[in-house]
């Protein structure tokens, strides 16, 4: 049987042992078991709330608190960060990639961009 030649290359080498850090410290599992204490709590409350026919309304004020625990205020925005709404940026300063009227006015029109 021919069997292919492999070519020896001089440059290559063989793997190295390299230390991987391990997925899960100490830190981290224990924000999971805090989270997974929450959802687990929170399943068990629902199904409490299904029993007493209240599982709807529980389900939905969950969801309210989900979203007002989710936003940030004003005050942890970090120095310098713009929002996203223009109109709390000083001077009404939009961020980059906003889609103003007048651009989308520009290219529904199909007119030169200003200055070229």
């Amino acid at each position: 049987m021919l069997e292919a030649a492999q070519p020896e290359d001089s440059t290559s080498q063989p793997p190295r042992n390299i230390a991987i850090p391990p997925l899960w410290s100490r830190d981290h599992s224990f924000l999971t078991n805090i989270t997974f204490l929450k959802v687990l709590l929170w399943l068990v409350l629902l199904g409490l709330f299904v029993e007493l026919e209240f599982g709807l309304a529980y389900f939905v004020l969950s969801l309210f608190y989900w979203m007002y625990v989710g936003t940030r205020g004003p005050e942890e925005r970090k120095e310098g960060e713009k929002s996203a709404y223009s109109v709390f940026n000083p001077g009404c300063e939009a961020i980059q990639g906003t889609l103003t009227a007048e651009q989308l006015e520009r290219e529904l029109l199909l007119r030169p961009m200003e200055g070229r």
